[in-house]
């Protein structure tokens, strides 16, 4: 009989023994045949569903979805929307209502077709749409708007750390035990050294099929801790790719039965961090003598250096030890080609005498809104 491929590859891994009936990847298996039946069921004209997203009261990625009659072409085609606020430490029981409001758009990866990811940011029920308190992105927005002469570019590598469902044991590492020695797991190949790789690559291409600009990825110093990259991005849109780029990976691992942690420092001990290296150069710094510019930006970044570690990230003080390639926490130091540093210049940069640099400071769980805009602020404006 003829299945689609997807149904075919199923079918033989069933078949092969390797998901024999009764065990938990034959569960798995079934629920997947039995999702992708439903998926697959054809839907009315011009019926479009969008996947409301927006960042809850302690940061975390919440998601509700809509259905839409009618084409979209831009957020100015998406109706506003609203969500219970009590229920995600954003408002009172007795005035619950937070209005979402969508200020980006991307193709769906997890329903391919006319669907959505629709990136919102949240604020009151008034006229005036004043941002709630944990809307960080309106003041990044109105930071970017201000310079945007000098064009800012981003581009961040996002650290993560992937765990079995327990949320205790990290993949690749025994139960109540430890793997090896770091060093073989560095952009690692081989069931011995990688793992997790089926669900990077699953983010990767739902990624890429959302328009997100990532731009590349490999395994990272401990073992089951991974890495992509984001960028370049210029301005707000650095935030909103790397937020929506995190619900992919939530949704993802979800699919897969795996967490994802973006704390800076999952296991305590000799194991490596996670951080969320933040590259940042200006138009001035990108052309001829760039170099002097980047420089000069190093006394701002060294004086409000306890500025930005203050919202670098939560918990990120158990990270930044000076140890494991980082920089400790309560000193301000750059170099060429200095993962020790706070910041990095790039060899590159050094030698053409222009580029951009590497902060390294802030950790895996930061809020980009709060970093670019407090980087763009200190480098451009002091």
């Amino acid at each position: 009989f003829i299945l689609p491929h997807f149904f075919y590859i199923l079918y033989q891994f069933i078949m092969s023994g390797r998901a024999m009936p009764g065990t938990q990847s034959h569960r798995v298996l079934e629920r997947e045949v039995v999702f992708q039946r439903f998926m697959r069921l054809p839907l009315p004209e011009n019926v479009i569903q969008a996947e409301y997203v927006w960042i809850g009261g302690e940061g975390e990625l919440r998601c509700k979805t809509r259905t839409l009659n009618k084409e979209v072409k831009s957020v100015d085609d998406l109706p506003v929307w609203n969500f219970d606020g009590s229920s995600t430490g954003q408002a009172p029981g007795k005035d619950s209502e937070v209005y979402i409001h969508p200020v980006a758009i991307y193709p769906d990866p997890f329903r391919p077709g006319p669907h959505i990811l629709v990136l919102c940011e949240c604020t009151l029920p008034d006229a005036k749409s004043t941002p709630i308190p944990t809307n960080t992105r309106r003041e990044a927005f109105k930071l970017f708007e201000k310079v945007k002469e000098h064009v800012p570019w981003f581009g961040i590598e996002q650290e993560y750390t992937l765990f079995n469902a327990d949320g205790r044991t990290p993949l690749g590492w025994p139960n109540n035990g430890y793997p090896g020695p770091q060093g073989p797991y560095y952009c690692s190949a081989g069931a011995e050294n990688s793992f997790g790789r089926q669900i990077v690559e699953a983010h990767y291409r739902a990624c890429l099929y959302a328009g997100i600009a990532i731009s590349g990825c490999n395994a990272e110093v401990m073992a089951g801790q991974w890495e992509y990259q984001v960028g370049p991005c210029v301005g707000i849109d650095s935030g909103d790719q790397l937020m929506m780029s995190r619900y992919i990976m939530y949704r993802v691992c979800e699919a897969f039965g795996v967490i994802v942690s973006f704390d800076p420092k999952p296991i305590p001990g000799d194991w490596n961090g996670a951080g969320c290296h933040t590259n940042f150069s200006t138009k001035a710094m990108r052309e001829d003598g760039g170099l002097d510019v980047i420089l000069a930006s190093m006394k701002n970044l060294e004086a409000k250096h306890a500025e930005h570690i203050a919202v670098y990230g939560v918990g990120n003080e158990r990270r930044l030890t000076g140890a494991h390639e980082t920089a400790h926490i309560g000193k301000f130091s750059f170099g060429v080609a200095n993962r020790g540093a706070s910041v990095r210049i790039p060899r590159t940069t050094n030698a053409d005498k222009k580029g951009y640099f590497e902060d390294r400071r802030p950790a895996s769980n930061m809020d980009p809104y709060i970093v670019t805009g407090k980087l763009a602020r200190t480098a451009i404006i002091g």
